[in-house]
């Protein structure tokens, strides 16, 4: 069995026999890409100026900068399989995708109170259990809401108004960066950035709640005795194809550098500026939001497994160019490029692939299964590349992180794991 789909009620722009037209993206699907936009806006606004803010600011190391970044994706392992849980037993996707995002808007304010490592890796362990928790049952809501063959699609629509959110958050704490005195070397530059994603962020909550409708999970109306368990989620490994996708997705993760380290490593060969830091992750935004929705439609058409690789392939290019291209100015557009299309084939494209896995009921703990593989394998990435890099120099942590990769990316170029595209079901009134 697959995910059911969402279908939108006749009188709604659908067709008046309750199916949607073929190729449709839902508008549950728009609505919540208007609530990730405004998140990553805010979001995004941090992640452009954290990087400077830990070694001009706080003076950190590079092992101090890996541990920051590895707890960005780390510690939403903790929570994403159980957050994922809670919204396919108890039928409230939306409800647990509203407390993450909660979570992250409150913890905004807190950075400006934050000194040091451990209160600031406190604030970002914080923000990213938020992250954990609203990410499976955002995706979810997703897939529920969409026909299993245009799922690539929907995903793609939705990280491409999600990224158009990374785009803009950068140039926004970039414009608050040059309204502040003395710019990114002001005292109080930081804490204006800090505080504009905060009202950024609680705009995003509100959309969520006013806009986002809410969808139960297949089975829920039939009331606790058809619920899913947690064993029932624990079994999902039992799988094959699954176990085959979540291994690669693990082993591929485990090869992917950080996007603070990137961008620090490319400032060093071009000698950018700190005030124009900030625009680097803009481009590599910029070039997922073209392209995120276009892939998705490809790896629908053409296989969503050989998409994922080739990103990662892009990916294998931007580290080569760091190696190999120090001082040229070339660098700040390529490699950005190369950075925000390995996104735009991976993020979207895996979540579609991990959802034709799963049978109805646990789209939310398949998903979180999956998302959290990724999360614990770059933490490890980020924690031993800041270790590599304080031990013997950036160039030689690149250059193992890139043989890794490309060796992970030989041993998964097998056939994927994901199933056909099944059948569109026969139409059904309402949304099960």
């Amino acid at each position: 069995m697959y995910l059911a789909d969402g279908r939108d009620r006749p009188g709604r722009g659908s067709a008046a026999d309750g199916t949607r037209p073929p190729g449709r993206v839902p508008s549950a699907v728009w609505a919540l890409g208007a609530v990730s936009l405004l998140t990553d806006v805010s979001a995004e606004m941090v992640t452009a100026v954290l990087p400077l803010y830990l070694v001009a600011g706080l003076g950190l190391s590079p092992l101090g900068v890996g541990l920051v970044d590895g707890l960005q994706h780390g510690v939403t392992a903790l929570v994403r399989v159980l957050a994922g849980h809670a919204g396919d037993r108890w039928g409230r996707h939306k409800a647990v995708a509203g407390a993450g995002y909660a979570l992250s808007a409150l913890c905004k304010p807190l950075l400006l109170a934050a000194q040091g490592l451990a209160s600031v890796g406190a604030v970002i362990a914080l923000d990213r259990i938020g992250k954990g928790v609203r990410t499976a049952p955002r995706d979810a809501l997703i897939a529920l809401a969409s026909a299993p063959e245009v799922r690539g699609r929907a995903f793609g629509a939705h990280r491409a108004l999600d990224t158009a959110g990374a785009l803009l958050g950068p140039l926004l704490a970039f414009a608050v960066l040059l309204a502040v005195p003395d710019g990114a070397a002001g005292p109080g530059a930081y804490d204006a950035v800090f505080t504009v994603s905060a009202c950024v962020a609680a705009l995003g909550l509100a959309v969520l709640l006013l806009l986002v409708p809410g969808r139960p999970v297949p089975g829920a109306e039939a009331g606790a005795a058809s619920r899913p368990r947690l064993a029932e989620a624990a079994g999902l490994l039992r799988d094959r194809r699954l176990r085959r996708l979540v291994g690669r997705a693990l082993w591929l993760g485990g090869c992917t550098v950080g996007d603070a380290f990137v961008y620090l490593i490319l400032q060093r060969r071009t000698g950018l500026s700190d005030g124009a830091f900030a625009l680097l992750p803009p481009v590599t935004a910029a070039v997922f939001l073209l392209l995120a929705a276009p892939l998705g439609r490809c790896a629908d058409r053409f296989g969503r497994w050989r998409v994922f690789l080739g990103g990662h392939v892009m990916l294998l290019g931007a580290y080569g160019l760091l190696l190999g291209g120090a001082g040229s100015p070339v660098l700040l557009v390529v490699v950005p490029v190369l950075h925000g299309t390995f996104y735009a084939a991976t993020d979207g494209v895996l979540m579609a692939a991990a959802s034709a896995l799963l049978p109805a009921g646990l789209g939310g703990t398949g998903l979180a299964l999956v998302q959290s593989a990724q999360a614990l394998a770059r933490f490890g990435a980020s924690v031993v590349f800041g270790a590599l890099w304080q031990a013997r120099g950036d160039r030689f942590a690149l250059a193992a992180a890139a043989v890794a990769l490309a060796l992970a990316v030989v041993a998964a170029g097998r056939p994927g794991p994901a199933a056909p595209v099944p059948p569109v079901p026969p139409a059904r009134e309402g949304v099960r």
